[in-house]
């Protein structure tokens, strides 16, 4: 009879009274956080370390995350979904197709409710403003080939009437600070890069923007205003 890995077996042995109470304070931190700050990832070392911090045994944080996530979807209704990046191992601002990467996992909370219903029932009203511009600035990039020079972006912006100076916009208020936003929420990402005429901060696509639901959504959607222009 083949027995279990260490890690799941000792997740089976431990009291079960001690593995809901290790799950149950996952799960608090992650609706902490969304409250918090709403739609911003979670890493992964923050939910490790509510583990590691009493055992030390290497994959049970992996088997607390599961639990969590099914934990989750059966009592709440909501996908822990898990997002995934690749980020740079140096310290310098140059980017070259040599340099290492380490993965960087993150988890969001979504809910599994259809989106008719979400939107009637679960979306909070007062942020549909910053989902719009959202929707314009991912739309943007995606048009541009998933890249382009924060300059650029600001450009296209104001065309619109968004301008980075403008502190009391009607709709979003503080436009760069609802830009910030965007970026912790992992729409998009921004870095420098060096050229030859210096550095150039440069926004691109992030984990969020280039999920396959997300993604085909805003493209449909811009499909159906190029239809009717």
């Amino acid at each position: 009879m083949k027995l279990p890995s260490e890690p799941i077996y000792f997740f089976v042995q431990l009291a079960l009274q001690e593995r809901d109470k290790l799950v149950a304070e996952m799960m608090r931190f992650m609706l902490f956080k969304n409250h918090q700050h709403p739609g911003v990832p979670v890493k992964r070392e923050e939910l490790t370390q509510i583990v590691t911090k009493n055992y030390r045994q290497r994959n049970l944080p992996n088997l607390a995350i599961l639990q969590a996530q099914k934990q989750f979807a059966s009592i709440f209704g909501y996908e822990m979904k898990e997002l995934q990046r690749s980020r740079s191992s140096k310290n310098n601002l140059t980017r070259c197709s040599q340099q290492s990467t380490t993965e960087a996992k993150s988890y969001v909370l979504k809910s599994m409710l259809p989106e008719e219903l979400r939107i009637r029932f679960v979306q909070d009203k007062d942020s549909s403003q910053l989902l719009g511009l959202t929707f314009v600035v991912v739309g943007i990039l995606q048009l541009c080939g998933g890249k382009i020079p924060e300059d650029t972006l600001w450009q296209h912006l104001r065309r619109l009437g968004v301008d980075e100076h403008e502190e009391g916009h009607t709709v979003f208020g503080n436009v760069k600070q609802a830009i910030e936003t965007i970026t912790k929420q992992r729409y998009i990402q921004k870095e420098k890069v060096s050229v030859p005429g210096g550095d150039v901060t440069v926004y691109e696509l992030a984990e969020r923007a280039v999920d396959e639901v997300v993604s085909r959504k805003i493209k449909e959607s811009i499909m159906e205003v190029q239809v009717w222009v």
